[in-house]
């Protein structure tokens, strides 16, 4: 969010952070290189000095990012906001403005287990990698960076923890939508179908690429509450009658669903679930 009028320093956090406010009293988080340093409550603030306007000071979230930036070292919250801006343009989306709060956080606690000499794996890489293949190659360029920048070597499976932010922040962050929830989901539904259809799972094959992207639609409509339940069963008749042995299989995905995340699936799902894993097999196995 651009400044658009001068704004008077309520707060100095660090020397890249302050809190300010407007002329209308609104309260706003400002970033920018030195922004604080030497500076004292009162003090105008320059449009031309601030690299970004993070969010107004409005809502619980902002005031724990207040909290947090206070205690953090600012070189921890500008590498966040570099990171964040370069994801945004790789992955040409805008990325919900909290992810700040949550990367600043998570890259001052990685440096700090990394002292201590703490590693926690990730053992979702591999769905990562593969699941979200644009999101987890953004993680890698930032954590070279991140490398680089703290003069640290942080291991590899922060690229990982990073894409999982990354993915996460395209959502609505007050929604049930979970990437490490995505990933395993994804990663299960594909188990399934590759046994009951005895071909083997491979990253890099287009139709099973292709098979992956409608799951990642399916996973985050499931986990925001947005199943497709709409056309009266049409699909679903027309599927099972013309595809029986692909919906055989969408009524094991939907079963698996039921057990492990509680959650009964439409016929509209499990005809969409048919439809697309028909289109798997017919190009994959020739079925």
């Amino acid at each position: 969010m651009p400044m658009s009028q001068p704004q008077r320093i309520t707060k100095v956090l660090n020397s890249s952070v302050v809190l300010a406010t407007d002329d209308a009293g609104r309260e706003s988080i400002l970033l920018g290189r030195g922004i604080g340093y030497g500076r004292k409550n009162g003090e105008m603030i320059a449009e031309e000095v601030v690299d970004r306007v993070f969010l107004p000071v409005d809502d619980p979230d902002s005031r724990a990012l207040v909290d947090l930036l206070g205690s953090i070292p600012a070189t921890y919250v500008l590498l966040a906001r570099d990171v964040i801006a370069h994801a945004q343009t790789e992955l040409k989306v805008e990325l919900h403005p909290h992810l700040l709060l949550a990367l600043t956080d998570h890259l001052h606690f990685a440096a700090e287990r990394h002292e201590q000499g703490m590693r926690v794996v990730n053992r979702l890489t591999w769905e990562m990698r593969t699941y979200y293949p644009d999101e987890f190659r953004v993680g890698t360029e930032a954590l070279r960076t991140i490398n680089e920048r703290l003069g640290i070597d942080l291991p590899d499976d922060e690229a990982t923890n990073i894409a999982f932010h990354l993915v996460n922040a395209r959502n609505d962050p007050h929604s049930a939508f979970d990437a490490l929830r995505a990933a395993t989901l994804i990663s299960e539904l594909v188990a399934i179908v590759s046994y009951r259809s005895g071909f083997t799972a491979s990253p890099t094959d287009q139709d099973q690429r292709r098979f992956v992207v409608h799951l990642q639609f399916f996973a985050d409509r499931l986990f925001t509450g947005r199943l497709l339940n709409s056309d009266g069963g049409f699909l679903y008749d027309q599927i099972r009658a013309k595809y029986p042995r692909a919906t055989e299989t969408a009524h094991l995905l939907g079963q698996h669903v039921q057990t492990q995340y509680g959650v009964e699936l439409p016929d509209e799902e499990v005809g969409y679930l048919g439809l697309h894993i028909q289109r798997l097999l017919s190009n994959v196995t020739g079925g």
